[in-house]
């Protein structure tokens, strides 16, 4: 088969990799299952802790390991160790072993952080055709949202029959997974054709020009320094929520359609991001959408229905990560669009390790909703912040464009 060809094939592969990756049946019902195993809301918040800070230890090396040893590899390497994290939680009942099933979590999406991203948008640019990246990303949102549809509804019913189950079905789904992972092909362009002698000191040159990549162009740390906050809230309240709807009587296939009713809002959005950022522009999606958000996150925390705030909350921070993604994408080089895409990661897993915890100590000591109240602040502080930031910006460019 022609190379080009093989190259646009891993756009559809791409499609399905992100589906069968998503269809993890445990990730509407993973804090539901600790807790019936004892673990209490800082325990939880601990555990998540583990995660996010092993994901900032792990996130660049892993980022540069894409760009040198390939984003295949990295693929094929993540998704064995998050069959491997599945397989230790499940057969788990100690804090100390769910901690370990959460460090394979965290290296697992570490390899496929970044990774994914590079090896799509440097396929298209390698034929010239990166200009469908943000359509291309949208649709992707598509598979990983109807995916999490099935898992959030199939999870749930089966956590009301069995969690075991639910667990077994997302092993084995993992190993289906990492065999379709070895079918993309590896696009040459921004390739590292440097030879590895010493893999610590290529690591270190990697990260170094990511750390220069960012400090020479102020719009793209702004980029993820904004998104990865705006996601932090988004998804502090996404795990959180599911023990907040159990206090509130819900049962677990309840809670299913709930997160599989914000997926699918989050799936339409953003299939449709390229259509609105031709509307609004670029300073529309950083100014309206976020807005949009934060006013969500208040209605979560004092209405009746503060389901339905959740799931329009979801769907707005699909179209700020598809339209950011793009963005980002377009102002960095491809020799090390990995490392600077892990390293956005890493600033996620950073606000992670900080909040999430903090916000189980509130529940623990108060109530979830006043956890949620205060995310909301903290949320409309950032809104505040972001709006004169943006505004600020757009002058400049628009200044600059002038001149």
């Amino acid at each position: 088969m022609d190379y080009t060809n093989k190259l646009r094939k891993n756009v559809n592969k791409n499609y399905i990799f992100y589906f069968l990756k998503t269809l993890d049946l445990t990730q509407g019902i993973w804090m539901l299952y600790l807790a019936m195993k004892g673990m209490s809301l800082v325990q939880l918040g601990l555990l998540e802790g583990v995660f996010h800070v092993t994901s900032f230890l792990m996130e660049v090396p892993t980022g540069a390991i894409a760009d040198i040893y390939g984003r295949k590899t990295s693929r094929i390497l993540g998704r064995f160790c998050s069959v491997i994290s599945v397989c230790i939680l499940l057969l788990s009942n100690d804090f100390y072993l769910f901690a370990l099933s959460f460090v394979f979590t965290a290296i697992s999406f570490n390899l496929e952080s970044g990774a994914g991203e590079a090896l799509v948008y440097d396929s298209l640019k390698e034929i010239k055709e990166e200009e469908k990246y943000m359509k291309i990303t949208g649709r992707q949102e598509v598979f990983y949202q109807i995916a999490k549809v099935i898992a959030f509804i199939l999870g749930g019913y089966l956590a009301t029959r069995s969690y075991k189950l639910a667990f077994v079905i997302t092993i084995t789904i993992g190993i289906i997974t990492i065999i379709q992972a070895f079918s993309f092909t590896e696009p040459k362009i921004g390739k590292n054709e440097r030879v590895v002698k010493n893999p610590f000191k290529v690591i270190k040159k990697q990260v170094t020009e990511g750390i220069n990549v960012i400090k020479n162009n102020k719009k793209v740390g702004f980029f993820i320094i904004f998104s990865e906050l705006l996601s932090t809230l988004v998804m502090t309240v996404f795990y959180y929520h599911q023990n907040f709807l159990k206090g509130h009587g819900f049962n677990e296939a309840q809670i299913g359609i709930v997160y599989a009713a914000s997926a699918l809002m989050t799936a339409i959005l953003a299939s449709q991001v390229y259509k609105i950022e031709s509307k609004i522009k670029e300073k529309g999606i950083l100014l309206i959408v976020p807005i949009i958000t934060v006013t969500c996150l208040w209605g979560l925390s004092f209405s009746n229905y503060q389901y339905i705030f959740f799931i329009l909350m979801m769907g707005t921070e699909g179209i700020i990560f598809v339209a950011i993604n793009d963005y980002i994408n377009k102002l960095i080089p491809s020799y090390n669009r990995a490392t600077i895409l892990s390293f956005s990661s890493m600033v996620f897993s950073l606000f992670m390790v900080v909040l999430f915890p903090i916000i189980g100590k509130i529940g623990d000591i108060y109530s979830l909703d006043i956890s949620f109240i205060f995310l909301s602040i903290v949320g409309s502080i950032l809104v505040i912040i972001n709006t004169f930031y943006v505004l600020k910006m757009t002058k400049k460019e628009t200044l600059k464009h002038e001149g």
